[in-house]
């Protein structure tokens, strides 16, 4: 098969790393012809092209996939996501996030591509968001569902609610979920006491870590909201926030202003790699994001063996189990406070949730089952249509 799997930055982001892992997958794993093609990596997060090189990954840069709406660069990427299909001949192309999956399935879809399939990372509409962009966007997602003969979800609460908002048919949908390097979670590469002494934490102070980039709706202010009772009713707890952005300034200045500065270790910026041997190092993550689809962290912390504590939100209880940790209601600080407290006092707890999540999660986010489930998904869209590698050039198979 050729494919092309289509997003609009390659940052260091769940998203993104879903999407390079199904890339290397389909080519090392399935031995396919796969080109990724990716918008610029804007901003402080970090990018994965460093990877995707030594991979031996066949990557294309296009300049006007950005991720902000501007109708004419829009238009540009459109027609240059055109060019490229056309010229790369795919049997299959794969969209990843809102503005790729619009723009890249209208694109494949007017060059009659037998197999395009979108996967819904995480939904841009939703309770958090401006009513007009809900409109907007929940317009926008329909037009495109019926540019596409298959939207992969990283959870079914995915599905649930795009179904809710009428994007697409039931039979439009499969779950998959988001496959990472779970050995590396089971077996990190160092110690749990190395890398506690590297990020400063002591023996007897309990930690809980935030993988998430410092950017608005990812919960670090509720943290913070929290953070004074939490201190005062148990002095040795300490947070640990994984990632940069743009709002670790003012994040550091709200901290200090609380008297909680000394609480709280940013790492900034850490290569994926470095990920297990963090959630190994904590005891805990705490995860108070408003919108996520379903965090790679919550399966990776389970798969480490450390609880979580998480907001209900999308695909959060799927794996935020009252056996596997804390699922809490959004923006609740008294409940977020309480759960902090609650795992900090009980490392009995704490060790049976996390041997319960790494029992119950091992096996289902292994990025081998995820790129098999994705082949097999691949293979059976071609099959019902007919198609074969190089139909498009063939012009056999299209819809």
């Amino acid at each position: 098969m050729k494919i092309v799997h289509v997003i609009t930055r390659l940052i260091l982001g769940g998203a993104q790393e879903n999407t390079l892992l199904s890339v290397d997958g389909l080519h090392h794993r399935h031995k396919e012809d796969v080109t990724l093609i990716t918008g610029p990596a804007e901003g402080p997060e970090g990018d994965l092209f460093d990877r995707a090189e030594k991979r031996g990954l066949k990557v294309e840069l296009m300049p006007e996939l950005i991720r902000a709406i501007k109708p004419a660069v829009d238009w540009s990427a459109y027609r240059n996501l055109r060019a490229s299909i056309r010229r790369l001949r795919p049997d299959v192309v794969h969209t990843h996030s809102s503005k790729a999956g619009i723009l890249g399935r209208a694109a494949a879809w007017d060059e009659r591509v037998p197999a395009v399939v979108h996967t819904i990372h995480g939904l841009p509409f939703g309770p958090s968001e401006k009513p007009w962009k809900n409109r907007l966007y929940v317009h926008l997602e329909r037009w495109a569902a019926r540019r596409c003969h298959k939207i992969v979800s990283v959870c079914d609460a995915m599905t649930e609610q795009a179904l809710a908002e009428k994007v697409g048919r039931p039979d439009l949908y499969q779950t998959v979920y988001s496959g990472m390097d779970v050995d590396a979670f089971l077996n990190p590469g160092r110690s749990r006491a190395e890398v506690r002494a590297e990020i400063g934490l002591a023996d007897d102070e309990v930690a809980f870590a935030t993988v998430a980039r410092l950017f608005e709706r990812k919960g670090h202010d509720d943290i913070l909201a929290a953070a004074p009772a939490i201190l005062k009713a148990n002095p040795k707890v300490r947070f640990v926030w994984i990632g940069s952005g743009i709002l670790r300034e003012s994040l550091e200045a709200e901290a200090t202003r609380l008297g909680v500065r000394h609480a709280i270790h940013f790492t900034g910026l850490v290569p994926p790699g470095r990920i297990p041997e963090l959630l190994n190092a904590v005891d805990a993550v705490v995860h108070p994001s408003l919108r996520e689809g379903l965090a790679r962290v919550l399966p990776q912390a389970l798969i480490t063996g450390r609880p979580v504590i998480s907001y209900d939100v999308d695909g959060a209880r799927e794996v935020c189990l009252p056996e596997t940790g804390c699922l809490l209601p959004p923006r609740d600080i008294p409940a977020l406070r309480d759960a902090v407290l609650r795992l900090a006092a009980d490392p009995a707890l704490r060790d049976a949730m996390g041997r319960e999540g790494r029992r119950r999660f091992a096996d289902q986010f292994r990025q081998e089952t995820m790129t098999d489930q994705l082949h097999s998904l691949y293979v059976d869209l071609l099959a019902r249509k007919g198609a074969g590698a190089g139909t498009v050039a063939a012009g056999q198979g299209r819809r």
